[in-house]
């Protein structure tokens, strides 16, 4: 019942998430920025925001609800956070998976103040019960709760503060129609060029304090795989090589040196991705191989090849997906130096 599981939560005062204010202790959100103005990348998107912002202001009127799609890592959170500073709004945050019951939603949306942003990561898994009760929410601002058990349960309707939910996916088509047709904006996020990722890898070594060299800014930037996330992960690893190994400062050397340390080569690859194609180009021929098949050489789980090691691989045309199963390229032989097997 949602009754039930809305009263449980008010009595034990959880039902609002965290929210982002200024002072928050996180990391992460140290090198977040705060404003469009350094927010590097996303140029269509960012215009595209500004303008709704502004208009939102003008009318007086909370934004629209926005979606965001794309990959991890690259700047979906922060700009809801900076979609929340534009308007003078508090920013609560939760994930779909976390929202397991519609006691635990019903919840937060009735604690959320006139105007709030309420951020949901990983929208596309919210359960289907969950998911009905924003239906109404987004739409008329009302949800509506069963008081009661049995055939004397009654369903109240309880008005919730005007808000602006901002969702953020990175599998948009697992989004059911009816909640993805009640977004009034809705934004993909591309990967970044190499030129934004080094910008963003030289603002966050200054947020931090780092110093750090033109040439290994760049480098860096080219072993990111066009994501902010990734590249201030490396940053921050660098800094520790550089610290504990040489003077503090990161130059082309340490970087290098570091890359090769974490088994990470010019274009990106990690040791499991390395690991892929020279065991699908020496094992194999180069393939066709069948996903199972090369789970079970890697000792990988099905899931694990799928999600976290093949998307970047075919993007960057290492390899390809066929019916008789995955290829790998010439491209794909020539970076991990294994003889081109293709032609024998």
């Amino acid at each position: 019942m949602i009754e039930e599981d809305f009263s449980s939560k008010r009595k034990q005062g959880t039902v609002t998430s965290p929210v982002i204010t200024d002072d928050t202790d996180a990391f992460e959100n140290t090198l977040r920025p705060q404003d469009f103005a350094n927010y590097i990348g996303q140029t269509e998107v960012k215009k595209n925001l500004k303008v709704f912002c502004q208009a939102a202001k003008k009318r007086g009127e909370p934004l629209d609800h926005t979606l965001f799609y794309g990959p991890p890592g690259i700047g979906k959170t922060t700009l809801s956070l900076i979609l929340s500073k534009e308007l003078g709004t508090n920013l609560r945050i939760t994930s779909g998976p976390a929202l397991e019951k519609p006691g635990d939603l019903a919840a937060i949306l009735t604690n959320l103040q006139e105007n709030d942003f309420l951020f949901i990561d990983e929208i596309h898994r919210l359960r289907s019960s969950v998911e009905e009760i924003l239906y109404s929410a987004m739409e008329d601002f009302v949800i509506d709760i069963v008081v009661g058990k049995g055939p004397s349960a009654r369903t109240m309707r309880l008005n919730v503060p005007r808000f602006t939910l901002v969702g953020a996916t990175t599998k948009a088509a697992m989004l059911g129609g009816p909640l993805k047709d009640r977004f009034g904006h809705v934004e993909r996020l591309r990967f970044y060029e190499s030129t934004e990722v080094q910008k963003i890898i030289e603002r966050s070594a200054g947020i931090l304090e780092i110093d750090i060299e033109k040439e290994a800014a760049e480098k860096l930037a080219h072993c990111s795989r066009f994501t902010p996330r990734i590249a201030n992960r490396l940053l921050r690893r660098m800094r520790d090589f550089a610290e504990v190994l040489h003077n503090g400062k990161i130059t082309l050397k340490v970087v290098e040196e570091g890359l090769d340390n974490l088994c990470i080569d010019n274009r990106g690859l990690d040791y499991a991705d390395q690991m892929y194609l020279k065991i699908l180009g020496e094992k194999f021929k180069g393939g066709p191989v069948g996903l199972s098949t090369m789970a079970a050489a890697m000792g990988e789980d099905e899931n694990t090849i799928e999600d976290m090691i093949e998307p970047f691989l075919i993007r960057e045309g290492f390899l390809q997906k066929t019916p008789r199963g995955r290829i790998v390229t010439e491209l794909g032989l020539s970076q991990v130096g294994v003889k081109n097997l293709l032609a024998v």
